[in-house]
């Protein structure tokens, strides 16, 4: 009896926990809707405004004109239109994440761009050596804002603010007032303007959505063998099932001709996409699957309890700037292959603040700690349909200001509110 009782016992706590785990998934179906709507209660919005944005003005727009804004043409007009504000927008999301704010993003786009066109017009150097070196400049720019920000205690509002209109003035002594430099590198050229065969599109994107579906699986499993909370296997296959829907029907729709004459073929993804989807996955990977990602948000979260916990806080701030000023470059870049040339007003107007509304209306908090890569993307077509839209519409040009206002507005009031929330409930 005495050596039956302990293995009685031992049987019976197994039991327990194996009708505890069953119970647990059992109910994680009919409960993990009810968690997710008091996450949304609690102000832990994610993405959910942008995407309900993204289909209010997608329905709006179709009914205001249901022969234009869905064409193929101009589908394909928008993925170009949104390239480089979505660039930019991904790089001050890391800068917004510690709660800072980069207000020379936008110049620096024009000052790396217009260094890329000059080494090529004026030089003769090849396209990669431009290009590398446009990179390079914006790196230095970022560690330089970065340096003054963390050492000398600087707010980022002040020195930015500062490069924002010493910049100007390096774009301007590079090109002269009222001159351009054209860009006709054929590379360059093609990152805005040309577009990769369908083919390799089709198999880009199925690509794609197996590693996608296959990395949700691969997590849920073993997430699920180590006994940990995971999102129910019906709501992982449903995200895999939409996100690859998406993805195939984009494809789809970018490989179809959509040439103004029968006489020529024009279809497929624009190359500036595939380079989209590339500085988000490397970004989504950085941000949430890399040490480095994590003290990003720690430091945003809370920067003296992150140096506490031996976070290196003053290399974490130079090093965000750095990000934001390199992908300004690109973003720069990929605007001269649009324009196929860089103006004295490069990056300067209205593209910082775009940049920023894009990274806000994407979800990224103003007030640090919380954003991901995927924010700038979402938030940037939603910039791009409104522009878009308003310009098919004929809208006059004070009332998509007015708008476009209105709408980041709007976002950074979603925003303060969440935050407000969040606290209310301690999360």
């Amino acid at each position: 009896m005495s050596t039956d009782l302990p293995q009685s016992k031992e049987a019976a706590v197994k039991l327990a926990d194996s009708d505890f785990s069953n119970d647990r998934r059992k109910h994680d179906m009919n409960s993990a809707l009810l968690d997710y709507w008091h996450k949304i209660k609690a102000g832990e919005l994610g993405a959910l405004p942008a995407i309900l944005g993204l289909i209010a003005l997608v329905a709006l727009f179709t009914a205001l004109k249901p022969e234009t804004f869905l064409s193929k043409g101009n589908i394909a007009n928008l993925a170009t239109q949104a390239l480089p504000i979505t660039i930019l927008a991904m790089g001050l999301v890391f800068v917004l994440l510690l709660g800072e704010i980069d207000l020379a993003a936008g110049v620096s786009s024009g000052v790396c761009a217009t260094v890329m066109a000059k080494l090529m017009a004026d030089s003769g150097q090849p396209w990669y050596v431009a290009v590398l070196s446009a990179i390079a400049i914006g790196v230095v720019i970022g560690t330089v804002i970065g340096w003054l920000v963390a050492f000398l205690r600087i707010p980022s509002f002040v020195v930015t603010l500062a490069f924002f209109l010493g910049l100007q003035g390096i774009t301007l002594w590079l090109i002269g007032e009222g001159g351009t430099v054209p860009v006709r590198d054929d590379f360059v050229v093609a990152l805005s303007n040309k577009n990769m065969p369908i083919w390799l599109g089709w198999a880009l994107a199925i690509a794609c959505v197996i590693a996608y579906t296959a990395t949700l699986l691969l997590r849920w499993r073993r997430q699920h063998v180590r006994n940990l909370h995971s999102k129910p296997l019906g709501f992982v296959i449903a995200q895999c099932a939409v996100v690859g829907l998406a993805l195939l029907l984009s494809t789809y729709v970018l490989s179809l001709d959509r040439a103004p004459s029968p006489l020529i073929t024009l279809g497929g993804i624009p190359w500036g996409v595939l380079l989209v989807g590339a500085l988000l996955v490397i970004c989504t990977f950085v941000l949430g699957r890399t040490g480095y990602g994590r003290h990003i948000y720690a430091v945003g979260g809370n920067a003296e309890a992150a140096r506490r916990a031996g976070i290196n806080v003053t290399r974490i701030r130079i090093s965000v700037f750095m990000i934001a000023s390199a992908l300004a470059a690109i973003s720069g870049i990929v605007a001269a292959s649009r324009l196929n040339s860089v103006a004295t007003d490069a990056g300067g107007g209205n593209t910082l603040l775009y940049a920023v509304g894009a990274a806000v209306i994407g979800g990224t908090s103003l007030f640090g700690g919380r954003g991901k890569a995927r924010d700038a993307v979402l938030g940037g077509l939603v910039i791009a349909l409104i522009a878009n839209g308003l310009g098919l519409l004929g809208t006059k040009a004070y009332l998509s200001y007015l708008i476009t206002g209105v709408v980041l507005l709007f976002a950074a009031s979603i925003d303060a509110l969440a935050r407000r929330r969040r606290s209310s409930t301690g999360r």
